[in-house]
């Protein structure tokens, strides 16, 4: 399965971006009030497996064995037994990113479960494009999809999807983005993935519009200097602006009122040791990317950005970095595997949210929820029960989680106390 994988990072489309668009102020705003289209017709290729929840380049850069880890998983739903952990919500489809609004209500992105087709047989196996993506509210006790008709693409079974991927709500209005996780260029081949790659804006009757099209800064203005790729996987709203975590591009984005993208930070490669089943000649080493999940602003106002770490995902490497605008990363807390979300609570404490805790290569899906002590010491807060988790929020004494996060229709949120 890994030669499998490593092959199909070999057979990535290649091109420099959507014909037709500037990367200038206007560029980033074009389309900007334009409605989010809601059918997908054309054909696409395959983008099943965890490679479609995280940012990746397929061609040379690792990430596509993603795909192949998630196909020797096997998904079933979440099994939560533990006296401090109550399910507040369920049958999710794919279950993301949360967020708290101003009157507390949570917000769950829902990544769907693709569709009915267009199908096509990828390097992972069949992917299946549909309008299955939605936004669901929890608030008193009540559980609604707010919005509806936002694209995915998933396996045949709905599991593994790609779609939205994160929610801000603040003050300033709610805001999701929507994964893309492949080279930019590829939406001029397949109109159906045009309305991917992008952050989009929820208006109070649930219709979505642009505010920017980060697939097309992705293309031309490639901060990180790779190959191009683009997977927006994690929002933060900042009143007058949103940050935005592209995890394809291994960026931190600001994104203006207007749509004008900027860039906050880049995370570069780290070379490591090739794993023994490449066959490489011993000591052999291999850049493993950053591939950035999660921004969130800590209570001194800078922002702390959590990496999953690209192939070969080795244990224990994913780090928290701490990004102050002007200022080159720094990493203030390490020894984490696969960090998916991360999250301050109310004691200013640090809180890391594992996919895979054992990492994405052991076949083992147990995610986990961890403090970070003084020091950078770690406490594991829960393991047990957490099945590839997608997403972390805090709100008082507790911590929410939206579990199975690679789930069709048995995505749960998980209500954790921390005390």
């Amino acid at each position: 399965m890994a030669g499998d994988a490593t092959a199909a990072a070999a057979t990535a489309p290649t091109g420099t971006g959507r014909r037709g668009r500037s990367t200038d102020q206007g560029r980033s705003g074009h389309g900007h009030g334009r409605r989010v289209r809601a059918t997908y017709p054309g054909a696409a290729p395959a983008a099943g497996g965890v490679v479609c929840l995280l940012a990746v380049r397929r061609r040379r850069r690792w990430l596509a064995l993603l795909a192949a880890v998630a196909a020797l998983l096997i998904v079933g739903p979440p099994a939560a037994a533990h006296p401090r952990v109550t399910v507040v919500a369920g049958g999710l489809d794919n279950p993301r990113g949360l967020g708290f609004a101003p009157d507390g209500s949570l917000y769950v992105a829902e990544a769907g479960r693709g569709g009915s087709g267009p199908c096509f047989e990828g390097p992972e196996g069949p992917a299946c494009f549909g309008a299955s993506g939605a936004v669901t509210r929890l608030r008193h006790g009540h559980q609604t999809r707010v919005v509806t008709g936002l694209p995915s693409s998933a396996a045949p079974d709905g599991s593994s999807a790609i779609g939205p991927s994160d929610v801000a709500a603040g003050h300033d209005g709610t805001f999701v983005t929507v994964g893309l996780g492949a080279n930019p260029a590829l939406r001029d081949q397949v109109p159906a993935l045009g309305d991917m790659g992008q952050l989009v804006r929820i208006s109070r009757r649930g219709s979505t519009r642009l505010v920017a099209d980060l697939g097309d800064f992705e293309a031309e203005a490639n901060p990180d200097g790779g190959l191009p790729d683009s997977n927006p996987n994690s929002v933060l709203a900042g009143g007058r602006f949103q940050v935005v975590a592209d995890a394809g591009g291994n960026s931190l984005l600001r994104v203006s009122a207007k749509g004008k993208v900027s860039v906050l930070a880049t995370f570069p490669d780290r070379m490591v040791a090739a794993p023994p089943f490449l066959g490489l000649p011993p000591g052999t080493q291999i850049p493993m990317q950053s591939v950035p999940t999660s921004v969130v602003r800590g209570p001194d106002g800078a922002y702390y950005v959590g990496e999953l770490t690209g192939f070969p995902f080795q244990v224990g490497a994913a780090r928290v970095h701490r990004v102050v605008p002007g200022h080159k990363p720094k990493v203030v807390a390490t020894g984490f595997t696969n960090i998916i979300d991360l999250a301050f609570g109310k004691d200013r404490r640090l809180y890391v949210l594992e996919i895979a805790h054992n990492g994405l290569l052991s076949g083992d899906q147990t995610g986990a929820l961890i403090r970070v002590g003084s020091h950078g010491s770690r406490k594991l807060l829960l393991s047990t029960g957490l099945v590839m988790p997608g997403g972390l929020a805090i709100r008082g004494d507790h911590a929410y989680v939206s579990n199975c996060g690679v789930c069709a229709g048995t995505g749960t949120v998980l209500r954790v106390a921390l005390h």
